[in-house]
């Protein structure tokens, strides 16, 4: 009557061609992952710039921005630097560059300020020289010009 009775042999028989099929897709797979090495996987972290460098080309463009923190804002030429915090405060300052000077830098900026102090005194011998002349004398009209000494 039941000639569909449950046949273990068959079930074995179907897990069997399972694993035979998975052995043949591991073989194809290639061979540069292999379960059996660690795999090693580095991870390089860049820092984290929580108040990033912006520029702005005025002060209004700073304005109109949100900030998190406080944020250094740079005019494109450098000149002036603004920092603004949450509250939207705004400070400004100016920025002048520092150049390192060597030691021919300060001689040649030592030997120019000797040359203008030169010059100086050129220019003023020069205007001095023009008072030794004679000029005709004006008398002025306040002073008494009467040099008679009394006698007693």
């Amino acid at each position: 009557m039941f000639s569909n009775i449950y046949n273990p042999q068959a079930s074995l028989d179907r897990i069997n061609n399972q694993i035979a099929e998975l052995e043949r897709m591991k073989a194809q797979l290639p061979q540069a992952v292999q379960p059996n090495q660690p795999i090693t996987q580095n991870f390089q972290l860049a820092p984290n710039n929580s108040t990033p460098i912006r520029y702005a080309n005025s002060i209004d463009d700073v304005q109109k921005d949100i900030v998190i923190g406080d944020t250094p804002y740079f005019s494109r030429d450098l000149s002036v630097l603004w920092i603004k915090n949450t509250k939207g405060d705004i400070r400004s300052y100016s920025l002048t560059e520092i150049i390192q000077k060597d030691e021919k830098d300060l001689m040649i900026e030592s030997l120019q300020a000797q040359l203008n102090e030169l010059k100086g005194m050129i220019s003023n011998e020069s205007s001095y020289a023009n008072v030794d002349e004679p000029s005709e004398s004006k008398e002025s009209s306040d002073v008494s010009t009467d040099r008679k000494s009394k006698k007693k």
